[in-house]
């Protein structure tokens, strides 16, 4: 297995590689487009998906356009969740969140050409395999799986639920909902497409579907009680945005000290559905314990 920043670093290397030309008319789209790609970024997303596909015996060459759809979709998310309408904020990752750089419209272009990027690149790549049915139903299952967890009942429904909730009293299972869809969705997502890429069998969709589940509400958990207690300067956006805007925190829920033992438990249950692997998963392993530890 290749370390994390290996991973990160094939991604950074072709980025925007099929982001494509839309014309010298709609250049400031392609612009407004790669801002938000290049501002930085974890490339968690697409680290676990060309590394659930390495480990079930694929190749990252297979797995690349996947893992570039699927941090268009993401960056597309970022890229509305800033917008006055939504979280209204002015800094994305220490800088100017996109709105503030090119306006609103352009904006929420740029989120829209992403997405629809994204969409195309995924259902494309099936068509690669047409002479080979197995591969191409791996392939049109990893199309689907990553669009229907984008999708209005997936990330969308988690972000709509968020946004709903705003102001009202937060319940634990509203905030359970928000956390499995708003955040947990896009990081099942990229596993469980490594391995269907792979061809991985059931057993190891399950136990990696549960790992990633795990690490994405533990992730979510961990932002919520950053957003209190985190540094701003780490952070690179505005804390206390939740309390300001009545959004659904775990924290304020459960009270910081639950959340973080939730945190610590869902960590624990992601390493021990993976434990049967032993070493052969210590990227995944080594990772969740990353996720809880950081500062950002």
């Amino acid at each position: 297995m290749r370390s994390f920043d290996e991973y990160r670093k094939i991604i950074n290397d072709h980025l925007t590689d099929l982001i494509g030309d839309p014309g010298e008319e709609a250049s400031e789209l392609a612009d407004a487009m790669r801002y938000s790609l290049e501002v930085g970024g974890k490339r968690l997303r697409p680290a676990l998906l060309m590394a659930s596909c390495e480990f079930a015996g694929g190749s990252v060459d297979e797995a690349l356009p996947y893992a570039l759809a699927l941090e268009y979709i993401h960056t597309y998310s970022l890229i509305h969740d800033d917008l006055p309408a939504m979280d209204n904020d002015d800094l994305r990752r220490g800088k100017p969140t996109n709105h503030k750089v090119f306006g609103e419209a352009m904006a929420i272009l740029a989120g829209d050409g992403l997405l629809s990027t994204a969409a195309e690149i995924v259902t494309g790549c099936p068509l690669k395999y047409f002479e080979d049915p197995e591969k191409m139903r791996n392939h049109i299952r990893a199309a689907h799986e990553i669009m229907s967890r984008a999708g209005a009942r997936g990330m969308i429904a988690g972000q709509t639920a968020d946004i709903k909730g705003e102001n009202l009293e937060p319940t634990a299972e509203l905030i359970n909902f928000i956390e499995l869809h708003k955040t947990a969705d896009l990081i099942t997502a990229p596993v469980r497409v490594g391995l269907m890429i792979a061809g991985a069998d059931d057993d190891i969709l399950e136990r990696f579907t549960l790992y990633a589940r795990d690490i994405g509400v533990a992730f979510q958990i961990l932002d919520d009680i950053l957003d209190i207690e985190g540094d701003q300067e780490l952070l690179g956006k505005t804390l206390g945005k939740d309390a300001e805007q009545g959004k659904c925190n775990y924290a304020f829920v459960h009270g910081l000290g639950a959340a973080k033992e939730e945190l610590h438990r869902l960590t624990a249950e992601a390493k021990e559905a993976l434990a049967a692997y032993g070493d052969k998963a210590s990227f995944f392993t080594e990772l969740a314990d990353s996720l809880e530890a950081r500062n950002h």
